[in-house]
């Protein structure tokens, strides 16, 4: 079969490689589609990492049961099934509290080694995933483009969760990307007033599709100011970094009100993890800085059945598709910020 590797830095392969077998306990997946993440966009720019060279990247998959291993029988040949990257260990101090997705052990398709992803024709489902990852059988007539989607949108839905974001809340989402505009979807969906900031043009036009209460320029506008006014001279209720820009966490920290929260949805780059805020107004403010990681897999199980009943517009978000022998364009495409949800179909 056919399969993408990381061979550079910007660099993706397609290789010829051996079809994968079921393993007794496991099964195969044929990969019907998988989304570009932004995660995938900081690993290709920086290549692969020591001891990872040959990774199949892609985390938000689905697919179509090929083949199932004899001792499998809780899965069937012929299923729809949509997968997230995560995989618990189940023993350790917070597996133990339910709290899976920062489990000390945890390992993640695509992205670590002996973890093949979605970027291919198909993949093995081990054991292991089946019991502790996040595996769900889709709903009947959902799309397999619908079926990637839920994996981005999981890890929204539970930063909204978290934040308790509701109908009294002014939300300020920073970043106008895919995962931008699902929290805009989310947070409008909870009934809260939503504020973004985009300074990419052709990424404002983007978001109006779902309907934010308001577009700030950074490029043209003081957004702290800007924010404040809005919201009652006060600041926003939550802000979120929906980027990986270290220099809104900054601005976030003096866009919310006294009391408000913080959320880090979008990670930094490796080589430049570090960021400033200011510790003083987050004491005096009683302000709560968060960081949002992946999320419990019930998680992955709503998002399927809020996709399902249309409240999350796919069709909206997906705007690129390509087969995967056009990967490196797909994943280009997909920085170039030209669109927003891009797909990979195998």
């Amino acid at each position: 079969m056919k399969a993408a590797v990381l061979a550079a830095p910007g660099k993706l392969e397609v290789r010829e490689v051996p079809d994968p077998v079921a393993p007794a306990n496991g099964l195969v997946l044929k990969v019907e589609a998988c989304g570009v993440c932004g995660s995938d966009l900081r690993r290709w720019k920086e290549g692969p990492s020591p001891g990872s060279e040959g990774v199949i990247p892609g985390h938000e998959v689905a697919g179509v049961v090929l083949e199932v291993g004899r001792d499998v029988s809780s899965y069937f040949q012929g299923d729809h099934l949509a997968i997230a990257p995560d995989i618990h260990c189940g023993h350790c101090y917070y597996c133990q509290r339910g709290m899976y997705n920062l489990c000390d052990n945890i390992r993640m398709i695509g992205i670590m080694p002996g973890y093949p992803g979605g970027c291919a024709g198909k993949m093995v489902l081990t054991s292991e995933i089946l019991t502790h990852g996040i595996v769900h059988r889709m709903p009947e007539g959902m799309s397999f483009s619908e079926g990637a989607l839920a994996e981005p949108c999981s890890s929204v839905l539970a930063a909204h969760e978290r934040a308790g974001t509701s109908i009294d809340d002014t939300v300020f989402i920073m970043g106008a990307g895919p995962i931008g505009c699902l929290h805009v979807v989310i947070a409008k969906a909870r009934g809260a007033f939503v504020i973004v900031s985009q300074r990419s043009r052709r990424r404002q036009e983007m978001v109006k599709r779902f309907r934010p209460d308001v577009i700030i320029d950074p490029a043209t506008e003081d957004v702290v100011a800007r924010v404040r006014e809005l919201a009652h001279g006060l600041g926003a209720d939550i802000v979120i970094c929906a980027n990986s820009v270290a220099a809104t966490q900054a601005q976030a920290v003096e866009s919310v009100r006294k009391g408000g929260r913080v959320i880090l949805f979008g990670g930094l780059p490796r080589s430049n993890p570090m960021s400033s805020l200011d510790a003083n107004r987050i004491h005096y403010g009683e302000i709560e800085v968060v960081g949002a990681f992946s999320y419990h897999p019930a998680f992955h199980e709503l998002a399927l059945n809020v996709i399902n009943r249309r409240l999350i517009p796919a069709d909206l978000l997906i705007t690129d598709t390509f087969p995967l022998e056009r990967i490196q364009q797909a994943f280009e495409t997909a920085d170039s910020h030209a669109g927003l949800k891009v797909l990979v179909t195998p």
